[in-house]
């Protein structure tokens, strides 16, 4: 993992309230619960249509504007829960919880 990447968001504040539903704080608002792992966070979502899709296009986004996160998708056989692991370098555990809890 590039720990040399600045741990920030290059979104403006109004260009994150417009994509929230589709941006990590959104996608995470659908999860059944997390837990904290080294350096971030694990999610777990009841496997429901669409939503693969929608954490693929999130992850796309995501990438764009905070390039330090690492993201993890699991997706357990016959329909069962789908994980998603959030983490990044020293520091990122922070700014990922103001995602999970936000103010």
């Amino acid at each position: 993992m590039n720990s040399d990447l600045p741990i920030a968001c290059t979104l403006t504040p109004e260009e994150l309230r417009r994509g929230r539903d589709g941006l990590l704080p959104g996608i995470i608002s659908r999860a059944e619960a997390h837990e904290t792992v080294d350096g971030g966070f694990r999610f777990r979502f009841k496997s429901e249509a669409g939503l693969i899709p929608a954490i693929a296009a999130m992850m796309e986004a995501e990438r764009r504007c905070c390039r330090f996160v690492h993201f993890q998708l699991i997706a357990e056989p016959d329909e069962g829960p789908v994980w998603l692991e959030v983490t990044g370098p020293l520091g990122a555990s922070e700014f990922l919880a103001a995602c999970v809890s936000p103010a």
